[in-house]
């Protein structure tokens, strides 16, 4: 499957509660980060940052610029900034930016998983979910063309199929799943990693 150092979630509409699901199912020693980017107002990501972190075992925070990429650490993008990712060394961390909107939004699930796609390439794992329009779309078939695993959330499960499924019909979708079982086919995946890597 690949050695995994990063995971990568992007969502919009009926996106919180989905978060919470699949991050909340998630061991708090996950052998890596998690970076995020779920289309909100900038007054929200805050509070729904500490929200997540009072109820998940894993560590979750709204980024700020230059915030270390560190395993059992969820970043997540803070409303009205676009996150990247840069990886120096060994130290990978997260930059903020105010760039045009894209996708009309800002952040932009395109502009993470580019950069995802540029600094990990197939050592990252991307999740799309829920909501509506294309954003990521872009992002997530140069992550599948670099040798990425793309994991999308299934129709049944999804509050709005729109962004997923651009995913899937474009063909860049390694597994397609249920909301509920998105957390298990992440953890697979490190699993076959740490496996490779002995």
């Amino acid at each position: 499957m690949g050695d995994y150092d990063l995971v990568a979630i992007g969502t919009s509409t009926g996106g919180p509660v989905a978060l919470k699901t699949v991050l909340t199912m998630l061991p708090g020693d996950l052998p890596v980060g998690i970076v995020v980017v779920q289309h909100m107002p900038p007054v929200f990501t805050k509070a729904f940052a500490e929200r997540l972190d009072s109820c998940c075992a894993l560590a979750v925070k709204e980024a700020e610029n230059g915030d270390a990429i560190l395993p059992g650490r969820v970043l997540l993008a803070p409303g009205n900034f676009h996150m990247t990712v840069s990886r120096f060394g060994t130290e990978p961390r997260v930059a903020l930016n105010q760039n045009d909107n894209v996708n009309g939004h800002r952040p932009s699930i395109d502009v993470l998983m580019h950069s995802v796609a540029l600094e990990y390439g197939a050592h990252a794992v991307g999740v799309i979910m829920t909501g509506m329009g294309k954003d990521g779309a872009e992002g997530l078939h140069e992550l599948h063309k670099k040798g990425g695993h793309v994991i999308a959330q299934d129709k049944e499960s999804s509050v709005i199929y729109g962004m997923n499924r651009e995913v899937v019909q474009n063909g860049d979708a390694h597994e397609v799943a249920s909301v509920e079982a998105i957390a298990g086919r992440i953890c697979d995946s490190l699993r076959a990693r740490a496996a490779r890597r002995g």
